[in-house]
């Protein structure tokens, strides 16, 4: 486990653009944290580390799921608003968790039990109104290269 402050949204975007140059195709990161920790904001740094422009990155909540395709497709859940898991099942999840791209999930902790077995926890926590504690915790040990490198 390893915990990084964020001063603000941009270095926020930076953290996670430097995760992305990591990453490989059926990788996992699960987003945790409180409505507006900036859990889209680490999504927009991923989509830059992966080539894609951070601008077109919304947060899905209304749709659950966006693809973007860069050097490697990113599969942006957003599962707040998800009232059954159903839902995911229905998105036929597997294909994404074991497709091509990298999946990143908000709110990830509401389908635990779908989880794959392998894959990258990122809590965000409010310090203040800019500060951001960004916690790593893996669980492999692929994962804990990866944190190890940040």
């Amino acid at each position: 486990m390893k915990s990084l402050i964020s001063k603000s949204d941009q270095e926020t975007k930076r953290i996670a653009a430097r995760l992305a140059k990591y990453l490989k195709a059926q990788d996992f990161l699960a987003l945790c944290g409180d409505l507006g920790t900036g859990k889209t904001t680490f999504v927009k740094g991923l989509a830059r580390g992966l080539g894609i422009k951070e601008e077109q990155v919304i947060s899905p909540s209304f749709m659950l799921i966006r693809q973007y395709k860069g050097k490697l497709p990113l599969y942006h859940f957003d599962l707040y608003r998800l009232d059954y898991l159903e839902q995911v099942e229905f998105l036929g999840y597997e294909e994404y968790f074991y497709g091509e791209g990298v999946c990143c999930m908000e709110w990830a902790n509401k389908i635990e039990e779908l989880l794959p077995a392998e894959y990258l926890q990122i809590n965000i926590k409010f310090l203040s109104e800019h500060k951001r504690k960004i916690t790593f915790k893996s669980v492999s040990d692929r994962y804990n290269n990866i944190i190890g490198k940040l």
